[in-house]
């Protein structure tokens, strides 16, 4: 085994999605019918407008020490564009029960999230999107199509109050919600790989 992949085996921590997801810029967005946090199904066909879509962990540090400005970015859009989160992690195993939907909704309760909170049991929903580590996200426009994968701002670490002067995401929402191209220089999301099950 090599440096990097021992490294990498051993903490299983922080992934850079140099290789970009599988969906490609103008895809629809993937299809999906999920349960949340609230007891609910929430099916994709509900999303009319421009959507962003974030891939969450209850655990992971860089989820943990982001999760605040995730929300607070879903409270400055909200009636304007939706957000959903997404938990695809397994949560067979003891150490990862807390991925499971009751720890999915004791967490969201605690941070007061501003948007659904879905569980992807199987993880073909995120199979289909291509994320590979979390937080990662995609925005879609109104017409469903994806005009964002990335990160949504230069802290990329695990720290709270890491100095911050690229705020991609917003400018993507910007752009989409003035009618205009969306800038395609978007830079991968960094986080905790997505926890497979075995």
């Amino acid at each position: 085994m090599s440096f990097t992949s021992a490294v990498f085996a051993l903490a299983g921590l922080a992934l850079s999605a140099q290789s970009g997801p599988k969906l490609a810029l103008g895809a629809p967005m993937p299809a999906f019918a999920l349960p949340g946090v609230d007891g609910k199904i929430l099916d994709s066909k509900s999303f009319k407008g421009p959507t962003v879509v974030v891939f969450l962990s209850t655990q992971c540090p860089y989820v943990l020490a982001s999760e605040d400005r995730i929300n607070a970015l879903a409270k400055a859009y909200a009636g304007r564009v939706a957000f959903v989160g997404i938990n695809s992690n397994e949560s067979d195993s003891e150490r990862r029960k807390e991925e499971g939907l009751p720890g999915m909704k004791a967490h969201a309760g605690r941070q007061g999230y501003a948007f659904p909170y879905l569980k992807d049991e199987s993880q073909a929903v995120v199979k289909a999107f291509g994320a590979v580590c979390t937080p990662d996200f995609y925005l879609f426009d109104g017409a469903g199509k994806l005009v964002y994968r990335g990160r949504m701002d230069d802290n990329t670490s695990p720290k709270r109050d890491a100095a911050i002067l690229s705020h991609d995401l917003k400018a993507a929402l910007d752009a989409v919600l003035a009618g205009r191209p969306v800038d395609p220089d978007q830079k991968p999301s960094r986080g905790c790989s997505i926890k497979w099950k075995s």
